[in-house]
């Protein structure tokens, strides 16, 4: 079977989720569009975040997304890999933070 639940295709339809709830939609849109305006940031750097993000929550849409946009925006590879590595390493330290939860867990039901 070749047919697959991702497909590269639906990415241009993003603009139609105003269809079932045109309302929210519009304002999701009207929200997300103010957040990528430069400010504090510049559209760049707000790119790679967004490609890091989208790695981190495995989202296959926005990784081809922010993959095209950061090129766009003049971001060149090594910097998107490093993007990609900064989240990959805050995704891992969360997890391991987290294992003091079961050590201290631990730790309480052997003492």
């Amino acid at each position: 079977m070749s047919d697959s639940y991702f497909k590269a295709s639906d990415l241009k339809k993003f603009g139609e989720i105003t269809d079932f709830q045109e309302n929210y939609g519009e304002k999701f849109f009207e929200y997300y569009n103010e957040v990528f305006k430069e400010g504090a940031l510049t559209a760049r750097e707000k790119a790679l975040i967004a490609l890091a993000v989208a790695h981190t929550i495995q989202c296959p849409y926005c990784i081809d997304a922010y993959s095209s946009t950061c090129l766009k925006k003049g971001a060149d590879e090594e910097q998107m890999m490093e993007a990609v590595h900064v989240a990959a390493a805050i995704k891992s330290g969360a997890t391991l933070v987290n294992s003091v939860q079961m050590m201290n867990h631990v730790k309480k039901k052997l003492m």
